[in-house]
């Protein structure tokens, strides 16, 4: 330890939460995304003494730190975030990392790697815990428990945003006004789901414009899926007593909305009206296809999420379940990335807070193990969802056998991933011995272009590692080059590469030891093994010798040609699959028996990245193709766009309009009537 006086920090100043400036609200602490940007790492701790490291430099932070709450940073010497963690009292805990006795050899080895750390205060502790699941889903510290898929969940909205509100499926941000039900654990749970409520609530699942410009009912009217509100076949006031029922039911009550109907069934049949009797006991029948047809129903539970853990051979997965209205609405297995040495507990706490950082939490949570800190895990996910929550680890009953189920599928989704990591394994170790190559590739990058005669030219760029193809890594390229022939493979390629590689280049600097240089194996790992690397220890090629070469050309000009192994595949004679010619610098082009698992490996891997070339490339057409001509013109939004559409029908009477005639649409001024026209016409 230095003998020299460690600079002041001012809490306040540096990461004091508590006390608002003059004219702020106090943060809320149920916002963690607010919380976090208002907080300013300013880093001032490197103002301590350098040639401090790892149990020594975190023993000269502890001096200056509060007894609150709060959350920490630690930072290695590339200045990468090792870990991330919450605190009661920020000082007590930063103190039990000052001393390496004690620790797993996973908290030891993050202790040496330390040369930084930044802290910040919260009010409570609640807020800390918040804070930190933002902070790890953000910056996937090496040494925390991380999420590895966070997929968007779909739900179903209903719009409130019209005068006859529609029903659709609904993922991504919730930025239209309506009631959203969920989750759904898939898109295809989602959209039978919506079949069913159209036959039991006949709402209608029509885009807006769709339903202004109705005049006489659709196909949906007559096979009774709707009500046919767009012409009148139902009245404004019945069609919202419709779509009261259809949000009770989704809101869970399910029995409540089941017995109006049966009462009105009833109440038709004593009045000889069968016709309206029918319609009601199809709606019944419907209400009971979608109760009966969601694998377990549980009795007792309305409403609840449903967690299971399995860990074995170093692996961890994570199966939860979803229950609303007493109907199971799907379940998904994850797979956080955790240290073996982890107990179940730990890792259940660590990826409930991440899971709830930006997802609606169930009023109740089963859970198959303790975890720490409980009380405050409910507090904050009573805290964020704005009602109570409950979070129980069952013994006994209905709600024990729902956590038994989880389990089970859980073990069983674990083992299907041992099994496929196995064989994926053992492609990638037969991937290297085939190819000559120093170690088995972590990560596989597969390049391929697709167009028709030039035109809509899209790159297209898949990846596989251990764990397959990870298509949250995929990427597409527009192609925009102005010199490039069209119909030009070479010259795609080129700008694929060059933009692909300086881009990475840019972000993630050198590419690291070369592909001839073999990793000491006795060296400490720096990271999981199982983590997609940035860069790529093979690309594979679509193409023969032109494709190849222009390849390396563009890596040797970006000086990274010894760093990256590239490998073309060509299609074999007669273009028949099995008879692929690979070309590797320094070998002539060679084949592989028809039979070899590499060479179904790789033509899984070549056919992958067709397929997302090919799909790409179909969406951007099918985008042209529908382009509006409106669109081009600066100053036309959604609103103007649709008056002109409502008034002249179609873009091309827009385009063939008078100046006079555009003066004449709603919210068209002279100056917006002059930009369209003089668009569609060349002023002389």
């Amino acid at each position: 330890m230095t003998d020299e006086p460690l600079p002041e920090i001012d809490d306040e100043d540096e990461f004091d939460l508590d006390e608002p400036s003059e004219g702020d609200d106090a943060l809320p602490a149920s916002n963690a995304a607010a919380l976090l940007a208002a907080i300013e790492w300013d880093g001032s701790g490197r103002a301590l003494d350098q040639t401090l490291v790892g149990a020594e430099l975190i023993a000269a932070f502890v001096q200056r730190l509060p007894n609150r709450p709060g959350v920490y940073r630690m930072f290695d010497e590339a200045n990468e975030v090792l870990y991330v963690g919450k605190a009661k009292s920020l000082k007590k805990r930063v103190a039990s990392y000052t001393r390496l006795a004690g620790h797993t050899n996973r908290i030891a080895r993050m202790i040496r790697s330390t040369r930084h750390m930044e802290f910040v205060t919260t009010r409570t502790e609640t807020e800390a815990l918040l804070l930190e699941a933002n902070l790890i889903k953000r910056l996937r510290p090496r040494f925390n428990v991380l999420m590895r898929d966070d997929k968007s969940f779909p739900y179903i909205l209903v719009s409130d945003d019209h005068e006859a509100p529609a029903i659709f499926k609904h993922r991504g941000a919730r930025s239209r006004k309506g009631s959203y039900f969920g989750p759904f654990a898939s898109g295809g749970a989602v959209g039978r789901t919506v079949a069913s409520l159209q036959r039991a609530f006949l709402l209608r699942t029509c885009t807006d414009s769709v339903y202004e410009t109705r005049t006489r009912p659709c196909l949906l009217f007559q096979i009774k899926r709707c009500s046919g509100p767009c012409t009148g076949e139902v009245s404004a006031e019945d069609y919202r007593a419709l779509v009261g029922e259809a949000k009770g039911f989704l809101s869970g009550r399910s029995g409540e909305v089941k017995r109006s109907i049966a009462t009105a069934m009833q109440a038709a049949s004593e009045e000889l009206d069968f016709e309206r009797a029918a319609v009601y006991r199809d709606r019944l029948s419907a209400l009971s296809h979608i109760q009966s047809h969601q694998g377990i129903n549980p009795h007792g539970v309305e409403e609840a999420d449903v967690f299971a853990i399995h860990q074995e051979g170093g692996l961890t997965c994570i199966q939860v379940f979803f229950f609303r209205t007493g109907q199971n609405w799907g379940n998904r297995a994850y797979f956080p990335k955790a240290d073996p040495s982890l107990e179940p507990g730990e890792v259940m706490g660590a990826f409930l807070a991440q899971f709830y950082d930006d997802k609606p939490v169930a009023s109740l949570v089963l859970l198959p193990v303790e975890i720490e800190d409980r009380a405050l895990m409910t507090e904050a996910l009573s805290t964020r969802a704005g009602r109570r929550i409950e979070i129980a680890t069952p013994r006994r009953g209905e709600k024990k056998d729902l956590v038994d189920h989880a389990t089970a599928n859980a073990r069983e989704a674990l083992g299907r991933r041992l099994a496929e990591t196995s064989s994926q394994a053992r492609l990638l170790a037969g991937l290297q011995e085939t190819f000559k190559l120093a170690r088995a590739p972590r990560r596989i990058e597969v390049y391929d272009n697709s167009h028709i005669m030039g035109t809509n030219a899209v790159g297209a760029m898949v990846v596989a590692g251990p764990q397959g193809f990870a298509k949250n890594q995929y990427r597409k390229f527009n192609i925009r080059g102005t010199d490039i022939t069209p119909g030009d493979d070479f010259g795609m390629m080129r700008e694929v590469m060059t933009r692909r590689f300086s881009r990475l280049l840019k972000e993630h600097g050198d590419a690291g030891p070369a592909p001839d240089v073999v990793p000491d194996p006795e060296a400490p790992e720096t990271s999981d093994s199982a983590d997609m690397p940035d860069w790529p220890d093979l690309v594979l090629v679509d193409g023969g010798k032109g494709q190849i070469s222009a390849v390396r050309k563009i890596l040797d000009e970006l000086g990274i040609a010894d760093k990256v192994t590239t490998i073309g595949v060509a299609k074999g004679v007669d273009r028949d699959a099995g008879r692929e010619r690979f070309i590797v610098e320094g070998r002539e082009p060679f084949s592989l028996p028809p039979r070899d698992p590499v060479l179904y490996f790789v033509q899984r891997l070549r056919d992958e990245a067709h397929r997302f070339a090919i799909g790409t490339h179909r969406a951007k057409r099918k985008k042209e193709l529908t382009k509006n001509p409106l669109d081009e013109i600066g100053g036309i939004g959604p609103t103007r766009k649709r008056a002109l559409l409502h008034h002249f029908g179609t873009a091309k009477a827009v385009s063939r309009a008078a100046f006079d005639d555009l003066l004449k649409v709603e919210g068209i001024s002279a100056a917006i009537a002059r930009l369209v026209y003089d668009h569609f016409h060349e002023r002389p």
